[in-house]
């Protein structure tokens, strides 16, 4: 074969391979774009039905905003047309939750993975296997036994008892264990020993920076279930005053048929989901860096 000919194959040989690849994305950006619209249009309709009264909901349904929104976000702070809903108490009763069991089930999590990876000691592998076992147990099974306790205790409708029993998250001390087995050499532990640091100290000032990519992925997984979490606040909390917000939008949603404003409905969940949002964009940086960096060995 010449290298004319030669010349001629290898240029098809591109130009098919340009043509397989254009086509390839096209067909890949195409479902991308359809999956986001779907995902996304959920949360159109939600901003666009805080928008309406609830005549208009009750009516033809649109994809059109409307002139309600501030009425309905004023009734829903200041004039609910429910009994269920207080805004500022439920924003206040789930924040304190979701924040300080996001921070102290990571802050945790973290220095259990790091004693079980830094350490050598007798059962380490006990240990392990045991922390992962109970991934496998639905929590649902462990809730009944703790709710006998909690109400022979006389500890219920206290915010704290939501909080504590969440610090222990065998699926966050996993992945920060992974984390550390592909971030973190041994010999810069050795090393802050050999400074004189000691084992709090190093794993404060030394091994937490390390996992800050690992960290800002847990607290946004465990912020969000934290918030969402609707089956232990309904076994557990029975004050009005210290209803959460999932609790609150489910005692609106029995309460709603011809009693309460829909507009106002759609507006307190708009109001709901807003800490998540803000959360993910505050923290939203550093996920593909902390899933990236925990899936290869550095």
């Amino acid at each position: 074969m010449t290298n004319v000919s030669k010349s001629v194959v290898d240029n098809n040989k591109n130009r098919n391979a340009k043509i397989k690849l254009i086509i390839e994305r096209i067909i890949s950006y195409s479902f991308l774009i359809v999956l986001t619209v779907f995902c996304l249009s959920f949360f159109y309709v939600l901003v666009i039905n805080s928008t309406k009264s609830n005549d208009e909901l009750n009516s033809v349904f649109s994809l059109l905003p409307s002139k309600y929104f501030f009425e309905n976000l004023i009734g829903a702070l200041f004039h609910p047309t429910s009994q269920y809903v207080n805004i500022f108490s439920g924003f206040k009763n789930s924040l304190i939750v979701a924040l300080l069991s996001s921070v102290l089930t990571c802050y945790f999590s973290s220095l259990t993975a790091y004693g079980v990876y830094a350490y050598n000691f007798k059962g380490k592998r006990i240990i392990a296997a045991f922390i992962l076992a109970i991934m496998m147990i639905p929590s649902q099974l462990a809730s009944v036994g703790f709710l006998k306790i909690a109400v022979d205790l006389r500890i219920t409708d206290q915010l704290w008892v939501l909080i504590v029993p969440s610090i222990a998250a065998p699926a966050t001390y996993f992945y920060m264990h992974q984390y550390l087995k592909a971030t973190l050499p041994l010999e810069l532990i050795e090393a802050s020993r050999m400074d004189g640091s000691n084992e709090f100290m190093t794993f404060n000032r030394i091994v937490l920076p390390i996992m800050k990519p690992a960290l800002a992925v847990q607290m946004i997984f465990s912020f969000v279930a934290s918030w969402n979490n609707y089956y232990m606040p309904g076994l557990l909390i029975e004050d009005d005053n210290k209803t959460t917000l999932p609790i609150m939008l489910g005692l609106l949603r029995s309460d709603a048929i011809g009693k309460v404003d829909n507009g106002q409905i759609w507006m307190v969940i708009l109001l709901s989901i807003l800490p998540v949002v803000i959360v993910y964009l505050i923290l939203s940086r550093s996920i593909i860096k902390g899933v990236t960096s925990g899936s290869v060995k550095g």
